[in-house]
Order: structure tokens, then sequence, then C-alpha cells
């Protein structure tokens, strides 16, 4: 039980922390622009690098915005042309319309945006951190099959599932 108590008191620390850094009010605007860079790729089967832009900019729409990624180059260049949409700007809340049928939802909290999904059997994490000059692009994958159990013991030790990460996707990318 003393875990239990802890936690919610944790979870309401943060939630606090959480919202006196909110600062919700300069996105999207104070990040538009092109960025570009080199996306990492780090799975069980090693390495890959590949060339990567990302594209945030306005449109004529209220509450909408171009939302674009950009993997390779040249012949092998592949375009992802998405949908930023507002649904409550105050509380941080968006959606990407992937312009497909696909709609992921989306929070922002101060210059980070946070989306989890599942698609194919992979549950997927991606954060995109705005800086003045560059942002960082992730993608944390793992498969909800591979769950492990542990604790549960008692009734002071919850059950906690863990889940193996298969792939990470890191990006640094300037602003052009």
């Amino acid at each position: 039980m003393k875990f239990l108590s802890f936690l919610v008191a944790f979870i309401f620390t943060i939630q606090v922390s959480i919202a006196q850094d909110d600062n919700t009010s300069s996105f999207p605007d104070a990040y538009f622009g092109i960025y570009s860079g080199e996306l990492v790729i780090h799975s069980e089967k090693g390495i890959k690098y590949y060339p990567m832009e990302f594209h945030l900019l306005p449109t004529d729409s209220i509450g909408a915005y171009n939302y674009m990624i950009v993997y390779g180059k040249d012949e092998n260049r592949q375009e992802r042309k998405y949908t930023l949409k507002e649904i409550d700007k105050s509380k941080g809340n968006y959606m990407l319309d992937e312009n497909n049928g696909i709609l992921l939802d989306c929070k922002v909290i101060g210059n980070k945006m946070y989306f989890l999904f599942e698609v194919m059997d992979s549950f997927l994490t991606t954060f995109v951190t705005f800086n003045s000059d560059h942002l960082i692009f992730e993608i944390v994958v793992t498969n909800p099959k591979t769950k492990k159990t542990s604790g549960g013991t008692d009734e002071d030790t919850p059950e906690v599932f863990s889940y193996p990460i298969s792939v990470v996707q890191k990006a640094v990318l300037n602003k052009q």
C-alpha cells in the first residue's frame, strides 16, 4: 500500500510540474520551418542512417498546419504529407491527420510533441522536441507480445508490465 501512495503522490507532482511548464501558446508558430539532418535507426539488425527532413508550416486554414516528414534524397526521396490539426490548443491537444483515414492523437507540452499508437503488432512512441535552431525527432518501438511481467507478489507490490525496446530512431535536424 505504501507503494501505491507513493505512486499517486509522484503522479500528482508530475502533473503540477507539467502544468507549470506548459507553454503551448507559442506552439506551433514559434517552430515553423524546414529542418534537415540524418535519421539514425538502432535495431537488432544493426544501425542504419538515412537523410531526413521535417517540415512544419502554416496553411490558409485556421488551426491546421502542414506537417511533412521526408526520408531519403533524390530518386529515393519519400514524402509523407500530413495535416496537424488543433483540437484544443489551450490544453495542448492536437490530431495528426495522415490524410488517408489514419488519425493520431498528439499532446503538446511546451516545445514537445508526444504521440503513442499501435500499428502492425507494434507500439510506437514518438517525441518531437523543438529548439530555436533544431529539433530532436525520436521514435521508440516495441512489440506488445514481448511483454514481461514482474511484481505483484503481495499487496504492497503492484504487478508491472515491461516492454523490451526493439527499435529506436533518432534524428537531430537543423532548422534551415
